[in-house]
């Protein structure tokens, strides 16, 4: 294996970076980037700790972070497993990255900044859903954001729904915990998922 061990030696096979690059970079929001983050329904929300890297999927109907000004973004932690791996990481440390989704657009965001966690009663009602309100909420400080190549996306032709796997294909939740427990009972687990997930969403 030929390993590259410098920034001189990645210089070398990549060039200089080109000027659209440089210019898109902000560290706030303009109005186009306020308006991808207001499409965006989805979010992946990178984190780090003493244990290693975190990165954990987010998502809210319609818009999954809200904003609180031009260098302030808000993100519920919704009910979900109660690992709580990236809240963990934000207390140890408060860097944070983000990618945020757009159903339907190849453009990506992304955002690197410094998060705190707030329960503010204040802030935690405004973020009900469905008249529940999330036990916590990330707070989060741009210190840079900026649109993403559409390439990934385009190479992963990824809003092809005709290119998508068969779902039936896939392993189920129940069958992968089998694999690593093997009394696991993956039939119960597969069928009442559905219903518990529902019953449990906010």
């Amino acid at each position: 294996m030929s390993r590259i061990s410098t920034i001189e030696e990645l210089e070398a096979i990549y060039g200089e970076i080109g000027e659209a690059s440089i210019i898109k970079v902000s560290d706030r929001l303009t109005d186009g980037y306020r308006k991808l983050v207001e499409a965006s329904p989805f979010v992946a929300l990178a984190t780090v700790g003493p244990e290693g890297l975190d990165c954990s999927p987010r998502g809210d109907p319609g818009q999954v972070m809200t904003i609180r000004d031009e260098r302030t973004l808000v993100l519920p932690d919704r009910r979900g497993n109660n690992r709580i791996d990236s809240l963990r990481n934000i207390v140890r440390d408060d860097r944070v990255g983000l990618l945020f989704m757009i159903p339907g657009s190849n453009s990506t965001l992304r955002v690197n900044g410094r998060a705190v966690i707030s329960v503010d009663p204040e802030l935690l009602e405004s973020l009900e859903m469905e008249s529940k309100r999330p036990r916590s909420a990330i707070v989060i400080t741009i210190g840079e954001i900026y649109f993403q190549c559409a390439r990934a996306l385009m190479r992963a032709d990824l809003w092809n729904a005709g290119a998508w796997p068969e779902a039936s294909a896939l392993p189920t939740p129940g069958q992968m915990m089998r694999e690593l427990k093997h009394d696991f009972d993956a039939g119960t687990y597969d069928r009442q998922w559905p219903e518990r997930a529902k019953n449990s969403m906010w």
